[in-house]
């Protein structure tokens, strides 16, 4: 039970900080955060630790976690290891003749639905749970490891601008594509839709990073909920 509760914390307080809604120098305090949630303090303490573990949030004696700040450099390296990483388990993908890539369209048809309700929160996991499987069709789990890891750092500032409305929205079906050319094993096609599915958020990030820098806020929309152990 607090299992699941931990995992649900992870993804409500990841979502929070990716997407810009608890910017850098934000405390998260475990008591603090456990009573909002409606949930003990454990799994608020195991889900803030693995947080920090990613590097999203650091430990501060005595008050609780907070939320590092990103710079402009580790954004442009994230996307060039990102590029390419998930490129080259694509490519893996693609060539492997025995997949089996139907557990991915529930997850592409959840990132449709999260566009047209523009829950934010959804689309971030359902997006992430995408790619998780996708990679580990490569049959390589230190690169889903890798994978996963480098995604889990990413800023996602600006996803919820106009811009990264419209990016979610042009989006969407491309998760239907990728399935569909990774199954035909479609290498070269697969590869460059890809790389422009990854590509083309970075000026959005890069843009809404560069306000945070400036002093003004991203806009930003990650959903605060209560938890139920049920």
């Amino acid at each position: 039970m607090d299992q699941n509760l931990r995992e649900q914390v992870v993804q409500q307080v990841r979502a929070e900080i990716i997407s810009g809604q608890s910017l850098p120098g934000t405390m998260y305090s475990v008591p603090t955060l456990a009573a909002s949630l409606g949930v003990s303090s454990t799994p608020v303490r195991e889900a803030l630790l693995e947080l920090s573990r990613s590097g999203l949030i650091e430990p501060v004696r005595n008050r609780g976690f907070r939320v590092v700040e990103p710079t402009l450099m580790e954004l442009r390296n994230l996307f060039d290891l990102r590029d390419v990483l998930e490129l080259h388990a694509a490519s893996l993908v693609a060539r492997k003749p025995d997949k089996d890539l139907s557990e991915l369209y529930p997850w592409a048809e959840a990132i449709a639905r999260a566009v047209k309700t523009e829950d934010i929160g959804l689309y971030i996991e359902a997006d992430r749970t995408f790619h998780r499987l996708l990679t580990d069709a490569a049959g390589n789990p230190r690169l889903t490891e890798m994978v996963m890891g480098l995604r889990d750092q990413m800023r996602l500032y600006g996803i919820n601008s106009r811009a990264g409305l419209a990016r979610q929205n042009d989006s969407a079906p491309e998760h239907f594509r990728i399935i569909e050319l990774a199954s035909a094993g479609k290498e070269e096609a697969l590869t460059n839709l890809l790389r422009h599915h990854i590509r083309a958020w970075e000026p959005i990030f890069v843009e809404a990073l560069s306000q945070v820098g400036a002093g003004r806020e991203p806009i930003a929309a990650a959903r605060k909920r209560q938890f139920s152990p049920t």
